[in-house]
């Protein structure tokens, strides 16, 4: 039976591991297609437009979110990045699924643009974990780090808006179920609701 393209929808708290995961997931399924995200900041020495990312100027990025050209876009550290609906298309039109990494908030858009979207949320085995793995990091101040915290607090109410949720508890198991995840929704088809029921069952 021939694989669906579906769009996939990663995200979590900061210091979850979820873009490890991502890169170990794309590492076992080279077969992932990638997207090209936009952005409104200058482009870095050897960055290529349409390659590294889509530059666009604050006047384009403006017209084209309001055309409706994004799945989702957000602020990040004083610039705009966005995942434009047309890159998403263009690699499912391909045969291909894509996977997005992006915020919890982005992801619930993502949701209300793309209905068959299966969102999937990487949660730390404890908020204990998570603080122990942002301190562990040593590159960011006391106040950074508490800001972090209350955001994760946030986003972890979240998690019930999402299809699946995978324990980050050990790399390697929760990659290989986050690769179970991609692979079911591929197999089965259906809206996700249906295959929440196939694989309960």
């Amino acid at each position: 039976m021939a694989r669906e393209a579906r769009l996939f929808v990663v995200s979590g708290p900061s210091g979850v591991g979820k873009g490890t995961l991502v890169a170990m997931l794309r590492e076992r399924l080279p077969r992932l297609g990638l997207t090209v995200s936009a952005t409104t900041r200058e482009p870095r020495p050897g960055e290529r437009d349409g390659v590294a990312y889509y530059f666009l100027s604050e006047d384009e990025f403006d017209r084209r979110a309001e055309a409706g050209e994004f799945l989702e876009w957000a602020w990040v550290h004083g610039h705009r990045y966005g995942t434009l609906r047309q890159e998403v298309e263009r690699v499912r039109a391909q045969g291909r699924s894509v996977v997005l990494e992006i915020d919890v908030q982005g992801g619930l858009n993502v949701r209300r643009s793309v209905p068959d979207a299966v969102l999937v949320f990487i949660e730390p085995p404890s908020a204990e974990e998570l603080e122990r793995r942002l301190r562990g990091r040593g590159t960011e101040d006391e106040a950074s780090i508490e800001r972090r915290l209350a955001g994760a607090r946030g986003e972890l109410e979240q998690a019930g808006s999402y299809d699946v949720r995978v324990v980050n508890d050990d790399l390697e198991r929760a990659c290989s179920e986050l690769q179970e995840v991609i692979e079911t929704y591929e197999n089965n088809g259906g809206h996700t609701e249906d295959v929440c029921d196939q694989a309960r069952d």
